[in-house]
Parts: structure tokens; sequence; C-alpha cells
């Protein structure tokens, strides 16, 4: 009877998606992108439009998590202490004064895999769990 309760509790936490955001997040660049390692500042000024590239690297074009989505809450939430509510309102701002636009936002990691692995100028972040061939890890979220 314990263990059908237990099973139970964790199949409710599996169904409710909540898993994910208990995992880290690896922001993510193409294989051949010649940096290895970057803090969560300047993967942040990326992501927030304020740099187009890391130090020692080329031009990167960020590309964002589904929006709503558990993991883009938890990135923003973590890198740049912002809610969804905050973000929102920081690119309406950007873009009204045509200082920046958002990244384009797709449907999850696997997404964000093939379209990194592919393009060596982009910049992602996935489940650390989900990165695979193609691609290096140059920092994670939480560390």
């Amino acid at each position: 009877m314990k263990n059908t309760v237990m099973n139970l509790c964790f199949g409710c936490v599996f169904a409710l998606g909540l898993v994910p955001a208990w995992a880290d997040m690896a922001v993510i660049v193409n294989a051949a992108y010649p940096v290895g390692t970057a803090d969560k500042d300047a993967v942040a000024k990326v992501f927030l439009s304020k740099a187009n590239a890391l130090s020692g690297g080329g031009t990167l074009i960020p590309i964002d998590q589904a929006d709503g989505s558990a993991v883009r809450k938890d990135f923003y939430s973590k890198l740049a202490g912002k809610n969804p509510a905050q973000m929102n309102a920081y690119w309406s701002k950007l873009i009204f004064t045509g200082q920046g636009q958002p990244p384009k936002a797709v449907g999850g990691d696997v997404e964000v895999m093939n379209l990194v692995s592919a393009n060596p100028s982009m910049i992602g972040y996935v489940h650390a769990a989900a990165v695979g061939k193609g691609v290096k890890v140059i920092t994670k979220v939480p560390e």
C-alpha cells in the first residue's frame, strides 16, 4: 500500500511537468563555436539583447524555448531575475524603442538542439539531460 501511494505521488509530479523545474538547464552553442565556457552574466547579455557575442567568440543568435514553458520561466528567473510578466514588459520596451527584438521561440529541447547543432551562430538552452551531439555546454543554470 505504501509503495502504491508513493508511485501515485511520483506519477502526479511527472504528469504535472514539475520535474523539469528541478533539473539543471544547459546553455549550449554549436560544437564549432570558439568559446568553451561563459559566465551567467555574459549569457544573460546575449539573451537580453545587450550583447551579440561572448568574449572571444563570433556573433550569436539566441533561441528561446516556447512561451509559457517551465524551462523558459526558470531560465529567465535564474539568469535575469525576471518572471514572465517582467520579461514581456522588458521586450515591449525594447521593441517600442527599436533597441532589440526577443529571441525566436521554438517548441522545446529537441528543436533547440537541432537548430544549435546545425548552425555555428546559435545559442540556446535545454534541460541538461537533453544535451546531445553537435553542441557543447558553455554553462549550466543553476550550477
